[in-house]
Protein backbone atom coordinates (compact mmCIF):
# COMPACT_ATOMS: atom_id res chain seq x y z
CA UNK A 1 0.00 0.00 0.00
CA UNK A 2 1.74 3.47 -0.56
CA UNK A 3 1.47 5.93 1.80
CA UNK A 4 2.88 9.16 0.54
CA UNK A 5 4.81 11.23 2.85
CA UNK A 6 3.51 14.59 1.35
CA UNK A 7 0.16 13.87 2.64
CA UNK A 8 -1.79 13.77 6.36
CA UNK A 9 -4.46 11.23 6.60
CA UNK A 10 -7.71 10.41 8.53
CA UNK A 11 -8.60 7.72 10.46
CA UNK A 12 -11.38 7.32 8.02
CA UNK A 13 -8.99 6.15 5.16
CA UNK A 14 -9.31 9.86 3.49
CA UNK A 15 -5.58 11.78 2.34
CA UNK A 16 -5.23 15.13 2.29
CA UNK A 17 -2.97 17.36 0.68
CA UNK A 18 -2.71 21.21 1.49
CA UNK A 19 -1.41 23.53 -1.39
CA UNK A 20 -0.94 27.61 -0.78
CA UNK A 21 -3.67 29.79 0.71
CA UNK A 22 -5.52 27.50 2.52
CA UNK A 23 -6.70 24.98 -0.38
CA UNK A 24 -6.87 21.36 0.09
CA UNK A 25 -7.04 18.05 -2.02
CA UNK A 26 -9.19 15.31 -0.68
CA UNK A 27 -9.53 11.81 -1.69
CA UNK A 28 -9.99 8.18 -0.47
CA UNK A 29 -6.39 6.49 0.42
CA UNK A 30 -4.39 3.07 -1.33
CA UNK A 31 -5.96 1.07 1.18
CA UNK A 32 -9.46 2.59 1.43
CA UNK A 33 -9.68 1.77 -2.66
CA UNK A 34 -8.31 -1.68 -2.33
CA UNK A 35 -10.76 -2.59 0.26
CA UNK A 36 -13.60 -1.29 -1.70
CA UNK A 37 -12.78 -2.80 -5.00
CA UNK A 38 -13.90 -1.22 -8.75
CA UNK A 39 -14.95 1.75 -7.94
CA UNK A 40 -18.44 2.52 -10.18
CA UNK A 41 -19.70 6.19 -8.72
CA UNK A 42 -18.83 8.58 -6.73
CA UNK A 43 -21.74 10.72 -4.77
CA UNK A 44 -20.53 14.44 -3.87
CA UNK A 45 -23.15 17.16 -3.85
CA UNK A 46 -21.80 19.22 -1.35
CA UNK A 47 -19.87 21.44 -3.43
CA UNK A 48 -20.35 25.32 -2.31
CA UNK A 49 -21.41 23.52 1.48
CA UNK A 50 -19.16 24.42 4.61
CA UNK A 51 -18.41 20.78 6.23
CA UNK A 52 -17.63 20.19 9.49
CA UNK A 53 -14.21 18.07 10.36
CA UNK A 54 -15.10 14.53 10.64
CA UNK A 55 -18.64 15.01 8.61
CA UNK A 56 -19.59 13.40 5.70
CA UNK A 57 -19.05 14.48 2.16
CA UNK A 58 -20.83 12.30 0.22
CA UNK A 59 -20.12 8.72 -0.83
CA UNK A 60 -18.26 6.22 -2.85
CA UNK A 61 -20.11 3.34 -4.43
CA UNK A 62 -17.86 -0.11 -5.37
CA UNK A 63 -19.71 -2.94 -7.75
CA UNK A 64 -20.68 -4.12 -3.66
CA UNK A 65 -21.09 -1.81 -1.29
CA UNK A 66 -21.63 2.09 -0.63
CA UNK A 67 -19.12 4.06 1.90
CA UNK A 68 -19.37 7.32 3.32
CA UNK A 69 -16.66 9.87 2.77
CA UNK A 70 -15.41 11.61 5.97
CA UNK A 71 -14.09 15.35 5.86
CA UNK A 72 -10.64 15.07 7.11
CA UNK A 73 -10.72 19.02 7.45
CA UNK A 74 -13.57 21.50 8.17
CA UNK A 75 -14.04 23.93 5.06
CA UNK A 76 -16.00 25.31 1.74
CA UNK A 77 -16.05 22.33 -0.76
CA UNK A 78 -15.08 24.63 -3.70
CA UNK A 79 -15.07 21.48 -6.76
CA UNK A 80 -15.63 18.35 -7.33
CA UNK A 81 -13.05 16.27 -9.47
CA UNK A 82 -14.60 16.56 -12.74
CA UNK A 83 -12.78 13.45 -14.11
CA UNK A 84 -14.74 11.15 -11.31
CA UNK A 85 -17.92 11.37 -13.70
CA UNK A 86 -16.93 9.85 -16.30
CA UNK A 87 -14.05 8.25 -14.94
CA UNK A 88 -14.57 6.52 -11.02
CA UNK A 89 -12.26 3.93 -11.88
CA UNK A 90 -9.39 7.13 -11.64
CA UNK A 91 -9.87 6.43 -7.72
CA UNK A 92 -8.67 3.20 -7.95
CA UNK A 93 -6.46 3.80 -10.47
CA UNK A 94 -4.59 6.47 -9.16
CA UNK A 95 -6.31 7.52 -5.62
CA UNK A 96 -3.36 9.72 -4.52
CA UNK A 97 -3.04 11.85 -8.14
CA UNK A 98 -6.11 11.80 -10.97
CA UNK A 99 -8.22 9.94 -8.05
CA UNK A 100 -8.52 13.10 -6.20
CA UNK A 101 -12.02 13.93 -5.15
CA UNK A 102 -12.60 17.26 -3.61
CA UNK A 103 -10.52 20.90 -3.53
CA UNK A 104 -11.37 22.47 -0.28
CA UNK A 105 -10.88 25.89 1.40
CA UNK A 106 -10.01 24.98 4.79
CA UNK A 107 -11.85 26.54 7.24
CA UNK A 108 -9.18 25.89 9.95
CA UNK A 109 -5.74 25.20 8.73
CA UNK A 110 -4.74 23.29 11.98
CA UNK A 111 -7.20 20.76 11.54
CA UNK A 112 -4.19 19.58 9.69
CA UNK A 113 -2.52 18.85 12.78
CA UNK A 114 -4.77 16.35 14.01
CA UNK A 115 -4.25 13.94 10.97
CA UNK A 116 -2.10 11.50 10.74
CA UNK A 117 1.48 11.29 8.96
CA UNK A 118 2.18 8.67 6.84
CA UNK A 119 4.60 6.43 9.05
CA UNK A 120 1.27 6.69 11.96
CA UNK A 121 -1.29 6.33 8.89
CA UNK A 122 0.91 2.70 7.55
CA UNK A 123 0.64 1.77 11.17
CA UNK A 124 -2.77 2.15 11.54
CA UNK A 125 -3.48 0.01 8.12
CA UNK A 126 -0.91 -2.48 9.70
Amino acid sequence: MSTPNNLKYSSDHEWVRVEADGIAYVGITDYAQSQLGDIVFVDIDTVGEAIAQGSVFGAVEAVKTVSDLFMPVSGEILELNPELDGAPESVNKDPYGNGWMIKVKMGNPADVEKLLDADAYAKLIG
